[in-house]
């Protein structure tokens, strides 16, 4: 049996040009998808809220933020608008919706994160005066330097981190609060000449917060009495401080010893441990049913004496170290938290000043140490 062929189309049937209204959708919808695979792949835009990373980072920072350094995510909440995070643009309208999510996992990645890395992650717990914990990757973004990682002993004495007994790398710009004693009033412009951004007249002086740099050189100023470091006492509980119990008499200049869990890390549920990781264990192992009776750990049901965990955790801490709330307050990041590794800021807006000299230029392009 002979089969016959279609003749060809004539160039009068050829397909109709697109109208500039679907060049435009179009145009649209391909830049959205290319905008959206970047921004979970390979780097995400950030900016800097908060000075709790001062001087290292300054508020009105912009940075990128590698998503390849440490392996993106795949994504647990797969229902969003795309480009966005907790809210639609401009509205206190959820950009998500949570019915369905999907087991997450992360991509292969050029490195594991480091110590002293600076890292963006997504907050752990639920935060003040949230009713509902957003899912894991919709968490509000915070950075701060990761000081311990698997595995790894934390303490600080007397300010100074150590890690496995070793004093930690300090931050090149890591800030303290000090009180600066004086029976003059202090101008503003004293202050911005030597870069001291937070500062707040007390009786008899100033509290700051700077460098112990520049708090020397401020020290021999004329009008200067003194230039006091102002720290926490050795055995002095402090109840805002993790693990948030009087069992513990740490502080944030005192602080620890404590190991960071790592996976595969197995660990006696003695009743001080129980005070420490109980959390991690109900919040971000994956375990049904735990609970804690008369100083023992229940897992649905069954006592719990010794346990193994089953993801990395990390210890962060802000640069600005009298005036950062981080691990030292509310305790570890689950890895699954990781967002990414800051390397470069691409911009640098200063909130305080004029227009002339609202651009820091000399902070464009920076990489991040």
């Amino acid at each position: 049996m002979n089969v016959l062929s279609k003749e060809p189309k004539s160039a009068k049937q050829a397909r109709k040009p697109k109208s500039k209204t679907r060049e435009w959708i179009d145009a649209v919808v391909f830049a959205v998808v290319a905008a959206t695979l970047i921004r979970w792949l390979i780097m995400e835009a950030f900016t800097i809220p908060t000075p709790s990373m001062e001087k290292s980072l300054l508020v009105g920072d912009f940075l990128f933020v590698s998503k390849i350094h440490y392996g993106a995510r795949t994504p647990k909440t797969p229902l969003q608008v795309p480009l966005t995070h907790q809210k639609i643009w401009g509205t206190e309208i959820p950009s998500y919706l949570d019915w369905i999510q999907l087991p997450q996992y992360r991509l292969p990645g050029l490195s594991k994160v480091k110590n002293n890395d600076v890292v963006v992650f997504n907050f752990p717990p639920r935060e003040p005066g949230q009713a509902e914990a957003y899912p894991t990757d919709l968490k509000t973004n915070y950075i701060k330097r990761a000081v311990g990682i698997p595995g790894d002993k934390i303490e600080v004495r007397d300010l100074q981190v150590y890690v496995n007994d070793k004093p930690a790398e300090n931050p090149e710009k890591m800030q303290f609060r000090y009180f600066l004693v004086t029976d003059n009033s202090v101008n503003d412009r004293i202050f911005n000449k030597y870069d001291i951004t937070e500062y707040q007249a007390v009786q008899g002086g100033y509290i700051v917060l700077t460098t112990p740099e520049t708090a020397k050189v401020i020290k021999e100023l004329s009008f200067v009495k003194e230039m006091i470091l102002t720290k926490r006492n050795p055995n002095e509980g402090d109840p805002r401080v993790f693990p948030n119990s009087s069992k513990f008499d740490w502080n944030e200049d005192f602080f620890g010893p404590l190991i960071v869990p790592k996976e595969g890390m197995t660990v006696k549920m003695d009743s001080n441990n129980i005070l420490l990781y109980e959390e991690l264990i109900r919040q971000y192992e994956s375990n049904e049913n735990v609970k804690v009776q008369e100083d023992q750990l229940y897992i649905d049901n069954k006592l719990v004496t010794n346990y193994t965990f089953k993801q990395n955790y990390y210890f962060m801490m802000g640069d600005n170290r009298h005036n950062s709330l981080d691990s030292r307050f509310w305790g570890f990041v689950p890895e699954d938290h990781i967002v990414g590794k800051a390397f470069i800021i691409w911009l640098s807006v200063d909130p305080n000043a004029g227009m002339l000299e609202k651009i820091r230029w000399n902070r464009l392009f920076r990489l991040i140490h």
